[in-house]
C-alpha cells in the first residue's frame, strides 16, 4: 500500500479474521490464521489495495466460520469488500466452473484468489503434504487457475 495510514477496516478484517479461526488448524496442524495471513500479504502482487489486503484476511470467515455478513458490517467493512468474500464463499452444490466465474467478476476477488491458490499451491509448504495430496491439490489448482483465466 502507498504511505497513507492503514484505514481501520483493514484491522478489522485482520482481527475478525484471528478471532473467527481461533483454534482451528490447517492440514500440517498450523493455526490456521497464519493462511490468511500470508495471503493477505500475497494479495499486494496483484492489488496493493486496503480492500484486497482486508478481502484476503476475511476470505474463509464466512465459508469456515459462524461470522456473517452482518457481523463484517457492524464490525466496519466496507459493502465492497464484504461482496468481494461474498464472491470468494464458497456455496453448496456449486460448480468450480460457477465458482469461478462469479471470483472472476469481481477484481478484489480475482486477486485475493490468485493469492489464496498461490499460497494453496505454495513450494514452502506443499512438500509437506503427502503425495498423493500434493497432485490433488496440483490438478485441483491447475483447473482453478484455467477457470480463473490467471497464469500460474
Amino acid at each position: 500500500m502507498s504511505s497513507e495510514p492503514t484505514p481501520a477496516y483493514v484491522h478489522a478484517a485482520q482481527s475478525i479474521a484471528t478471532r473467527a479461526h481461533a483454534g482451528q488448524t490447517d492440514k500440517l496442524g498450523t493455526d490456521y490464521i497464519t493462511h490468511p495471513a500470508r495471503v493477505a500479504e500475497r494479495v499486494r502482487h496483484y492489488s496493493d489495495t486496503p480492500a484486497a489486503i482486508a478481502a484476503a484476511w476475511l476470505h474463509d470467515v464466512l465459508e469456515d466460520t459462524p461470522t456473517t455478513t452482518d457481523e463484517l458490517r457492524e464490525a466496519g467493512i466496507p459493502d465492497h469488500v464484504i461482496a468481494a468474500v461474498e464472491l470468494l464463499t464458497k456455496r453448496p452444490g456449486q460448480t468450480l466452473e460457477d465458482y469461478c466465474a462469479r471470483v472472476r467478476s469481481n477484481p478484489i476477488a480475482l486477486a485475493v484468489k490468485q493469492a489464496d491458490v498461490d499460497d494453496n499451491t505454495s513450494p514452502e509448504r506443499t512438500p509437506q503434504l503427502s503425495a498423493e495430496t500434493r497432485e490433488r491439490l496440483a490438478q485441483k489448482y491447475a483447473r482453478t487457475r484455467h477457470l480463473l483465466g490467471v497464469a500460474p
